[in-house]
């Protein structure tokens, strides 16, 4: 079940508390920068709230949803954004569940020089997690591995 209404509210207002229910528990985020896939409704959450702190970073409205495409099952969000002066072109490819959860999301970036902003910026963002952020995540990624 297509739930793109839901993820439009959440990113949107910018108030991300309820991203979690929106993933399915065993959710895959696969990123333009990491090659391994990334699985867990908490690691798939720490990507996108992270992603979003970037896109939004200093008060940046620059981030627009410019084109979709939908399915039952599936959508595509190309998107354009700047940073610090480069101009990010990508696409946002999800895969819902039966329930309206998010049961994949993949994003593709372009140009290269725009990949590089990106790595640049989520490398600080995820370097800048505390010590005790990080031994939770791994302890909820443990958790959720264990429920499976």
């Amino acid at each position: 079940m297509n739930n793109t209404e839901a993820w439009h509210k959440l990113f949107e207002t910018g108030s991300l508390k309820n991203l979690e229910g929106l993933l399915d528990k065993n959710a895959v985020f696969l990123s333009p920068l990491v090659f391994k896939p990334q699985v867990g409704r908490k690691l798939t959450a720490m990507y996108l709230k992270n992603a979003h702190e970037m896109f939004f970073a200093n008060g940046n409205q620059s981030f627009t949803y410019v084109r979709e495409i939908h399915s039952d099952t599936d959508s595509m969000l190309e998107f354009t954004c700047e940073v610090d002066g480069v101009l990010i072109n990508g696409v946002d490819i999800i895969k819902w569940n039966g329930e309206g959860r998010i049961q994949e999301f993949k994003v593709m970036i372009r140009p290269n020089k725009a990949i590089e902003k990106v790595k640049e910026k989520m490398t600080a963002l995820l370097s800048n997690m505390s010590t005790l952020d990080k031994l939770k995540m791994k302890a909820a990624i443990t958790v959720d591995s264990l429920k499976k």
